[in-house]
């Protein structure tokens, strides 16, 4: 009897070390090809930071609906400074760019649309601004129109 009951728990035990070496991993998946292009944002939400904005632009070729133009802030009273007590939540965007300086490329029937960027509940307006073209180009400056980084887009 002993020895059968050794056999027994000899073979409970090696069944039981041979399941545990059975570990199944996660198949190993490739990575997007433009991480970029998988990305998706909802359009209803608010975006302000220059990621979220210029991605926004790009999947949707339009701003994010918390931004208004400046008539439509000075229609609120606004007069220059924090956007935030005149209209919560929002930022200025949607006017024309001019590119007089010409530091931006030019094509026919080429416009360019600037806005705001990282200013909710800021005193000012700041330095950062996105600018797009109507056909796709989109850029960010951080010093208020100097140098420009391309963000999307490309000739």
């Amino acid at each position: 009897m002993k020895k059968l009951t050794a056999l027994l728990l000899a073979l409970v035990m090696a069944l039981s070390l041979t399941a545990c070496s059975f570990v199944m991993l996660p198949e190993e998946q490739d990575p997007p090809a433009d991480p970029k292009q998988e990305q998706q944002l909802a359009r209803e939400d608010t975006y302000t930071t220059k990621e979220d904005v210029a991605l926004y632009i790009h999947l949707y070729g339009r701003l994010p609906d918390n931004f208004i133009t400046k008539k439509e802030a000075q229609q609120l009273g606004w007069t220059g400074g924090s956007l935030e007590p005149y209209a919560p939540g929002c930022c200025i965007g949607g006017s024309r760019f001019g590119n007089y300086e010409g530091l931006l490329p030019e094509a026919d029937g080429r416009t360019w649309t600037e806005c705001d960027i990282n200013t909710l509940g800021a005193d000012s307006r700041g330095a950062e601004r996105i600018v797009f073209s109507n056909d796709g180009l989109i850029y960010y400056t951080g010093d208020h129109y100097k140098t420009f980084e391309l963000l999307y887009g490309g000739e």
